[in-house]
């Protein structure tokens, strides 16, 4: 039986805790906090906890198979080795909209990054949805493949690798994409909508369930395949912004939350928000991929974008 009740793993009360992901090879969680323009790893076999200042707010970062991250800052992405501290940039997104900034981020079992970028006012729909592929010759190739969104969330891939699933948060919409073998999204359409809260990051468990961050809910949302809602795990957190399945067996649940926007009596009546929360669960979560690592070569960049 599941044992859904999350218990505070790390009391840092973070301004916009999100993007939590496991790295298999550290067997460590790390997430960042957005406004804080930092990144975190939490060690939970030991306890070990450790922090990186940002050089700006980074909105996700995802293991690399050479041990580093990619991580999407509000400039690009860059990547960071917890090695060293060291961030190195390797392609500008969207400069051509200066208010935009990189979002959530999430690597697919072939290895293709898919991340949002969104309006930082959340006023404009002047956000889009991004996937980064690895050429053979080392340089990425970024193509956007929707747009029209003011806060973008959570790409996350069915275990069949068929159907994408990403997060227009204003909209309190959750869509649903086809994927095809090339990399490309069709079939729009929305999978599920919110009346209670708004969807931040999404994960699909082994089984095909979504597990959904709800911003303003004080809980993860959950689905079944065919979009029929399930029980949802009550956080004692307003904003919870994303979970991650880790842990050996990846049982283990990890959840970021946010404090930013809450009043004084709301955080008083729930002091932990902005803490990193964990609980264990029966069925696992699918691992995490690595993105293929450039070697020695500088990186360029080809943008493409929808008809």
């Amino acid at each position: 039986m599941d044992t859904m009740t999350p218990q505070c793993a790390w009391d840092l009360k973070a301004q916009l805790g999100e993007g939590p992901v496991w790295a298999e090879a550290e067997q460590a969680l790390y997430f960042v906090d957005i406004v804080g323009s930092a990144i975190h790893r939490h060690v939970p076999a030991t306890g070990a906890q450790a922090s990186w200042k940002a050089p700006h707010r980074p909105g996700f970062l995802v293991p690399v198979a050479d041990g580093t991250f990619m991580c999407g800052l509000q400039d690009g992405l860059h990547v960071f080795d917890p090695r060293t501290g060291h961030f190195s940039a390797q392609a500008v997104v969207e400069p051509e909209q200066p208010r935009n900034r990189i979002n959530d981020g999430y690597v697919d079992p072939r290895g293709r990054l898919w991340f949002g970028t969104m309006d930082d006012g959340e006023t404009s729909p002047s956000g889009a949805l991004y996937s980064v592929t690895r050429q053979a010759d080392g340089s990425l190739r970024i193509v956007r493949q929707d747009e029209g969104y003011v806060v973008t969330n959570g790409p996350a891939l069915s275990p069949d690798g068929r159907t994408l699933y990403h997060n227009d948060s204003q909209q309190q919409s959750i869509y649903a994409f086809d994927l095809s073998d090339d990399g490309m999204l069709s079939n729009r359409r929305v999978f599920a909508r919110l009346t209670d809260g708004y969807p931040d990051g999404v994960v699909v468990d082994s089984a095909g369930c979504l597990w959904v961050g709800v911003w303003g809910g004080g809980r993860i949302a959950r689905f079944l395949p065919d979009g029929q809602g399930l029980p949802p795990v009550i956080v004692p957190a307003r904003n919870v912004t994303k979970i991650a399945f880790g842990g050996a067996d990846y049982r283990t649940v990890f959840v970021t939350t946010a404090r930013k926007g809450l009043s004084d009596d709301v955080l008083a009546t729930q002091p932990q928000t902005g803490g990193l929360f964990t609980f264990r669960v029966d069925v696992p979560g699918q691992p995490q991929a690595t993105f293929p690592a450039s070697g020695l070569r500088e990186l360029g960049r080809e943008l493409h974008t929808p008809a």
